[in-house]
């Protein structure tokens, strides 16, 4: 069975541990690689190798960098599909929705090439007699990031071509259940001409993890995951003195007004709720129907969800593959039973499906619930599966204080064809990426974003410009060539004059 190893220095290094983890085809129900799991000093070992690249890259000039991920860039876009099907195999989303995946990546990478007229700081002459005065933006270090297995490829390519093409360097631990993409990343990138050292991967688990999170050297953390762990990482991150930003979990809303095109409404539910098997972080998992519109929306929803083709990822007709695990698919149908239990509307139930050829596969058919209450588990919990949840709102007022009050404050979409109900609704929801007719409000990669509440911890929206302010720190000079005799020492609190 294929070992997938650390990549430290320029090399695959396998653990020393002797640690290693099953890595799942989730279609297949079986191991397909074992991937390392690293130790203490292991992530030391890379943290080092980057901790000594750093100089020689940081003062590199930025059109240089820029030049390098350039050719990276090319050369992904030649590797778009082994990509996609790394993910496939390790991840189980649709073939398609791994390409989607591996684009979306890509236009961060377009964006990090031309960051060195982001880096360009401000000029002033004159600012006292004799005086200039100006700002700069410098690397950091090393810096980590420490990412999910919904999005293997897209995730780390939101945090590395940035940290990189603002002169630090980067350890990434990727997730342990689908890792094989982040030793492509690091193929591509050394043929792309980047040193060894700016760039290493450590696989493994919390260890890994922790030891990432003390060691000295490390000056920031990325992170994107559920929100306890969020929550922890950026408590532990803080408290030795890193920066930090840590994305966490979600319990994205739909708003669908009476007003709204239903057959709109209806196609964007079902991606948004279905696409990946609703393991995205900006998957809708809750419907709040306003007035009328939960009848009107609810048959449609019903056959639509019955009728979705769940298949093994790379079925051409997939529309939706399996969950990730085992443990996944347990919990999942766990909660399903829990709405049943608490007293919501089974519409359409996924459980105890069965793809043929495929039969232990980690597969869940769409769910659908109706007559969701705020008080039951189903609402409250970020299932993370194919379980589309229907509450009734009687008007759009009522629907913005629910979603108010829930803790999390990831994503949002309201679909009306009324644009002053639109635009207050923006304006009022405490949600941090909105959509108004578009159901995954994610921004291009030149767009900050990120979202609220326990969906995000740390002072940074993620990514694009926010990116680039936390990778680098800023820095003010002020500077004199005096051309005549000291007046003396002075005492005073200097003024500008």
């Amino acid at each position: 069975m294929n070992t997938i190893t650390h990549y430290i220095n320029g090399a695959n290094v396998d653990t020393q541990s002797g640690r290693h983890a099953d890595v799942f085809n989730p279609a297949l129900g079986e191991p397909v690689a074992r991937v390392a799991l690293g130790t203490v000093e292991e992530v030391d070992a890379a943290v080092r190798a980057a901790e000594k690249a750093f100089p020689s890259w940081a003062a590199t000039p930025p059109l240089t960098r820029a030049r390098v991920l350039f050719k990276y860039l090319q050369l992904c876009q030649q590797h778009v599909d082994e990509f996609a099907a790394m993910i496939t195999r390790e991840h189980g989303k649709t073939f398609s929705d791994a390409q989607g995946e591996v684009a979306r990546g890509i236009e961060m990478v377009e964006f990090a090439v031309g960051i060195p007229q982001m880096l360009k700081g401000e000029f002033t002459d004159q600012i006292s007699r004799g005086i200039d005065a100006w700002s700069m933006r410098q690397a950091l270090g090393v810096v980590a990031g420490i990412t999910p297995f919904n999005f293997p490829v897209m995730v780390p390519m939101w945090m590395f071509p940035v940290a990189l093409a603002c002169g630090n360097t980067f350890v990434l631990k990727p997730s342990e259940r689908d890792p094989s993409a982040s030793l492509l990343h690091a193929r591509l990138l050394k043929d792309a001409g980047l040193p060894d050292g700016v760039f290493n991967v450590v696989q493994g688990d919390k260890v890994t993890v922790d030891a990432l999170l003390d060691h000295p050297v490390v000056q920031a953390i990325s992170f994107v995951g559920s929100t306890p762990i969020a929550e922890y990482i950026y408590a532990r991150g803080c408290a030795a003195g890193k920066r930090v930003q840590a994305l966490g979990g979600a319990k994205n809303h739909m708003v669908v007004m009476p007003d709204a095109d239903m057959e709109m409404t209806v196609d964007a539910l079902m991606g948004a709720a279905f696409g990946s098997a609703g393991e995205r972080c900006m998957a809708i998992s809750v419907v709040v129907a306003v007035g009328e519109a939960g009848d009107k929306i609810v048959d449609a929803l019903a056959k639509r969800t019955a009728a979705l083709k769940v298949r093994e990822g790379m079925a051409p007709e997939a529309e939706m593959g399996p969950v990730v695990t085992s443990a996944a698919k347990q919990r999942i149908e766990r909660l399903i039973g829990e709405g049943v239990a608490q007293g919501a509307k089974l519409v359409v139930d996924g459980r105890d499906y069965k793809v043929p050829g495929h039969e232990n596969g980690f597969f869940i058919g769409g769910t659908l619930f109706d007559h969701v209450t705020p008080e039951m588990t189903i609402y409250k919990e970020e299932i993370f599966g194919p379980v589309l949840c229907m509450l009734r709102a009687p008007d759009v007022g009522s629907a913005v204080e629910l979603i108010n009050r829930n803790e999390y404050g990831n994503g949002v979409a309201i679909y009306t064809r009324d644009g002053g109900v639109a635009r207050e609704f923006v304006r009022q929801i405490q949600v941090g990426m909105v959509g108004v007719n578009v159901p995954l409000p994610v921004p291009m990669a030149f767009n900050s974003f990120g979202g609220w509440k326990r969906s995000l911890f740390g002072d940074h929206h993620a990514y694009g410009p926010e990116g680039v302010r936390f990778y680098t720190r800023h820095k003010a000079v002020m500077q004199r060539w005096p051309n005549t005799a000291s007046a003396g020492a002075e005492f005073a609190f200097p003024q500008m004059k």
